[in-house]
């Protein structure tokens, strides 16, 4: 049965959803319980559904919104389960997303922010263009003001270092990418960029990319 991803607003979420969605993660070192995906709700715009009939495979909560008048696609939090499925629930998400980024910003590159918890996440920029950050690229003085204005908008902007892009945690529960590909290892010198983080404390490295309008276009993002 194929994966199918659909998207709306978060404010027509039931609770019997959000109890799914809590569900996904509740064996993990980072569990995103029912009352933190419940806050989520209030927190995002859309929420992005991935299924295999009834059975989620995965969620993300997003926004699509203006930074500083530039078109962006904001992941809150989003993840899959474990399984073989993983990867194709994480590419209809985003495929879905994408969709949407299309239908609100026509003929616009769209920068795709998020936090990952892993190298893995990196996945869900696959096809798009000068993602940051990136193993052996010193990062431009633009693209450390950019890590500084989506760390300002995940409520993170003191606790940035804009050279490492990662953001330290409290000890706090903190949204993010949570994705993690049972078919294969990421890079070395991806992991590389994750090895100062302590996940479980709440660091997070801030991600971003950007989706070019005609990719967006032609429909060849998160496929």
């Amino acid at each position: 049965m194929a994966v199918v991803a659909s998207t709306k607003d978060c404010t027509s979420l039931s609770d019997a959803e959000l109890v799914e969605m809590a569900d996904l993660s509740a064996d993990r070192a980072v569990c995103f319980d029912i009352g933190f995906v419940s806050k989520q709700r209030e927190e995002w715009v859309l929420i992005t559904q991935a299924r295999e009939g009834s059975k989620l495979r995965g969620f993300s909560f997003c926004t699509l919104e203006r930074i500083g008048g530039t078109p962006s696609l904001l992941v809150g939090l989003a993840t899959t389960d474990r399984t073989t499925k993983a990867e194709t629930a994480l590419k209809a998400m985003m495929a879905d997303q994408y969709r949407r980024a299309l239908l609100a910003f026509p003929d616009e590159d769209v920068l795709l922010g998020t936090r990952l918890l892993s190298p893995d996440g990196f996945k869900a920029f696959a096809k798009l263009a000068d993602v940051v950050p990136r193993p052996d690229h010193r990062a431009s003085g633009e693209e450390r003001a950019w890590a500084r204005r989506l760390a300002k908008r995940f409520g993170a902007e003191s606790r940035l270092d804009d050279r490492t892009f990662v953001t330290k945690g409290t000890g706090s529960l903190v949204g993010g990418l949570d994705f993690e590909s049972p078919r294969s290892a990421a890079p070395a010198e991806l992991a590389s960029l994750f090895a100062s983080m302590d996940v479980a404390r709440g660091d997070r490295l801030i991600a971003f990319g950007w989706a070019m309008a005609e990719d967006l276009a032609a429909g060849r993002l998160g496929r």
